[in-house]
This record gives C-alpha cells, structure tokens and sequence, in this order.
C-alpha cells in the first residue's frame, strides 16, 4: 500500500514504533539525512555505540539539545526513537508548540513475524 504522507515545513514528525518497525528505514527515505535526529545517533555520540542502553539518559538530553536548536531555526526536524509512550510524545509535541511549529505523528504498525524476523537480520544489534 502506498500511502501519501503530508509534513508541514518548518515541523516536527515523531516516528513511533519499536525496535524493528522499520522507522530509521522509512526516515532515510521520505527526509534528508540532515533533518533526522535519532535517538540511535545520539547514542553513538556519547557512548561510541548505538546499542549501548547505559548512555540512554546522555543520549537523549543530546537529542533534545538537537531538537531545541533546529526548531528554533524553525527547520523540518524528525525524531527517530521509539517514543512508544504517550508522555514521550506528547513531550515532543509540547516543544514544537514551544516553538510555534506544527508537529505530525507517524506510527508504525508491524506486526509481530516481521519484527522478529527483521530483528534477526540486524547485524548492529544482539
């Protein structure tokens, strides 16, 4: 199914789904490499590694120092994280207001097979 997705510029678009969803995939084909802040990147920023859930907090303020910076240059940015929990998104939400921009919600839904079968074929992660 294709399916036309609409992003207002300047914005902010939340991918939300869990590891494996496909939402780094789907990012690096719809937006520039310059517009995705990814929770993964930030990681690897501050821990020299993307898989590493110890630097998770560091990360995360990095991601957000990111996000504050370009939205208030009022670029399209997207968060590449899970953000599965409802006062994560709505987080984000709350600071695309701050920045008087409008913020768009993609999820994504796969089902259970294909994330297990996509997590097998990740040669990144354990």
């Amino acid at each position: 199914m294709r399916l036309q997705l609409k992003v207002l510029d300047p914005g902010l678009v939340v991918l939300v789904g869990c590891s494996g969803a496909g939402k780094s995939t789907f990012a690096a084909r719809h937006f520039k490499p310059t517009q995705i802040v990814s929770s993964d990147t930030c990681r690897a920023l501050v821990g020299d590694d993307p898989n590493d859930q110890s630097v998770t907090t560091q990360a995360f303020a990095l991601l957000d120092c990111l996000l504050h910076q370009r939205l208030s240059l009022k670029r399209l940015t997207v968060v590449d994280a899970t953000s599965v929990k409802p006062e994560d998104r709505k987080r984000l939400r709350m600071l695309a207001k701050e920045h008087d921009l409008p913020s768009v919600v993609v999820v994504l839904d796969v089902d259970r097979e294909t994330l297990r079968r996509r997590r097998l074929e990740r040669s990144d992660r354990q």
